[in-house]
């Protein structure tokens, strides 16, 4: 009969398990100093290694010629307990062995002497399932068993068990496994049959798995039934996931609420047969990576995605505000709770879709802080909402502005007159935008360059502005790749690769587009001017053919100068 992986692949003895250092190191360490206790607990969450762990160190008290606390599988013992002829080891379900009289009759069988090991070992899996009286029943016997019985208790819910079993117990806590961690045995594993398991698919199923490596090499036993070669779109195929590409078009449905685009993404996945509870689990989960990237400064640790697509999901969460976000993420699971309770799955997704994409239509407390959030957003830019302003260009009030639009908002100085504004290097002064006003305000003392250098700070918030800036023009912002920024007073000033930059910068509209970027993300008017060093200013103020003659006259050649 045909073995599955995560049985086939199960550990012999400790070093081969994986991820849990703090409890193996622990228990073999013990082991070899003879500290064996009475009682041990096991806790963590499904697919991390309790059982396994039980196994092992039923095997290890037992063996008769252990190898540094770990069983050596070749004597009589080890196998014995690995086919279940030994009986002095006793796995039980607490599940389905939860009465009084079950615990009672472990009691009369824990009496007796091992018929062939040294020690009688009960392991007692998913123990939070016993009933009060059960383990009433047991809290005799566990707090002083005979000499020759131990007890392992296995459980993935500690907090349902009572104080009085937690305090009789060696307690050892199970952590979820990284995902690193198993895509680096699912690749063991994968070579060991024979199989090519791309390294991103190994990742995605990592990432599925949620920390579980029973779950994680149940997947790749099914996508290695699909084929022999894994690849993600095989994981993808197998897992029932939507691609990541639907994910990226119902997150820019969101961004730029567009419910029709969202809706017809929806039936294109319902046609394909993708279940709507998980296309909602991996729409939550792409979200939560977006928050992750709005809140820690380096979230690679924390999502598990190839380079190319998380400089992608950096991009496009950029573009999204923090409460966005969060409405995004309590709509959906609020969906998915409703979907749990028996309503029609798509038709829920569907009307989820329509809240997120037009957060108007929802009343939630989210839906109401995503709005405001994105009304102070224009407000900080200086313009109206695009509703107003369609509405005023409906009955006549406004003409049509032919400057590009600010996020469905008006230009930021359309119909107020702009202050002369001063910068240092290639920007030029700005005229007033207001085509009927003449007088300028009188220019001001340019500021002391060298002061402003020695107060630049660097502008953290400098990507957010380029990808803000792209939305507006995608030729500015590619001029500005590799650029850097400093904040000095009221100075962004810039530090550009290439002089393309600058020479866009003292045009006036694209000067604008710079200026509006900047203000949406930090809600202040900056100048803007070039970071120049007093050592790059001096190298590009020299003059070549100076230092030509500069170095013919060291080597003794006469220079004149007409």
């Amino acid at each position: 009969m045909y073995q599955v992986l995560y049985r086939k692949y199960r550990p012999k003895v400790f070093a081969d398990v994986v991820g849990q250092p703090q409890v193996t190191v622990t228990l073999r360490n013990e082991l070899q100093a003879g500290r064996i206790a009475h009682a041990y607990l096991f806790t963590g969450s499904r697919g991390t290694g309790k059982t396994t762990c039980a196994k092992i160190l039923a095997k290890a008290v037992n063996c008769l010629h252990p190898v540094e606390g770990d069983p050596c599988g070749d004597c009589e013992i080890c196998r014995g307990i690995d086919s279940g002829a030994v009986m002095d080891v006793v796995e039980i379900d607490a599940a389905s062995n939860n009465g009084v009289e079950n615990i009672r009759n472990l009691r009369e069988e824990a009496s007796f002497t091992p018929a062939a090991a040294r020690y009688r070992v009960y392991i007692i899996d998913e123990v939070h399932m016993l009933s009060i009286g059960a383990f009433n029943a047991l809290l005799k016997t566990l707090e002083e068993p005979p000499a020759h019985v131990i007890f392992i208790l296995a459980t993935t819910e500690v907090h349902k068990l009572p104080a009085t079993i937690l305090s009789r117990c060696q307690r050892f806590d199970f952590k979820r496994i990284a995902s690193e961690d198993i895509a680096d045995r699912l690749s063991d594993v994968a070579k060991r049959e024979g199989a090519a398991l791309e390294r991103e698919a190994a990742l995605l199923i990592a990432r599925l798995a949620d920390g579980a490596l029973r779950d994680a090499l149940s997947l790749l036993d099914q996508c290695m039934g699909r084929s022999r070669e894994v690849t993600q779109a095989v994981v993808t195929e197998t897992a029932g996931l939507a691609s990541r590409e639907h994910l990226y078009e119902l997150a820019q449905a969101a961004l730029e609420q567009r419910p029709a685009q969202a809706l017809e993404v929806i039936n294109q996945l319902h046609e394909a047969s993708k279940d709507m509870v998980r296309l909602c689990e991996e729409l939550i989960s792409h979200f939560r990576s977006m928050m992750l990237l709005k809140t820690i400064k380096d979230a690679r640790d924390l999502i598990v995605l190839p380079a190319e697509e998380y400089a992608r999901l950096e991009e496009q969460a950029a573009r999204f505000s923090l409460p966005e976000i969060l409405h995004v993420m309590n709509t959906l699971q609020d969906a998915m709770e409703r979907m749990f309770r028996g309503g029609d799955r798509r038709t829920e997704m569907e009307m989820t879709a329509i809240k997120i994409c037009s957060p108007e239509l929802d009343s939630s407390p989210d839906a109401i802080l995503r709005r405001l959030d994105k009304l102070e957003r224009m407000l900080r830019a200086g313009g109206v909402p695009a509703s107003e302003n369609q509405q005023r260009q409906e009955h006549g009030a406004v003409a049509p502005s032919s400057s590009p639009p600010v996020r469905g908002a008006l230009p930021a100085q359309q119909g107020a007159s702009a202050a002369v504004e001063q910068t240092v290097g290639p920007e030029e002064n700005a005229a007033p935008s207001e085509a009927g006003k003449e007088e300028k305000e009188p220019a001001r003392t340019p500021p002391d360059a060298q002061q402003l250098l020695q107060q630049a700070q660097p502008f953290s918030s400098w990507p957010e502005v380029l990808q803000v800036l792209k939305g507006y023009s995608q030729v500015i912002a590619s001029a500005f790749n590799g650029s850097a920024a400093y904040v000095s007073g009221d100075f962004v000033l810039i530090d550009a690769p290439n002089s393309m930059a600058f020479e866009l910068l003292r045009k006036s509209a694209q000067r604008d587009k710079m200026r509006i970027a900047i203000k949406e993300v930090t809600g202040r008017t900056y100048k803007l001017g070039p970071y120049r060093t007093q050592t790059k200013a001096a190298q590009e103020d020299k003059d070549p053919l100076e230092e030509l003659a500069k170095l013919a006259q060291q080597e003794g050649i006469e220079v004149t100068k007409e």
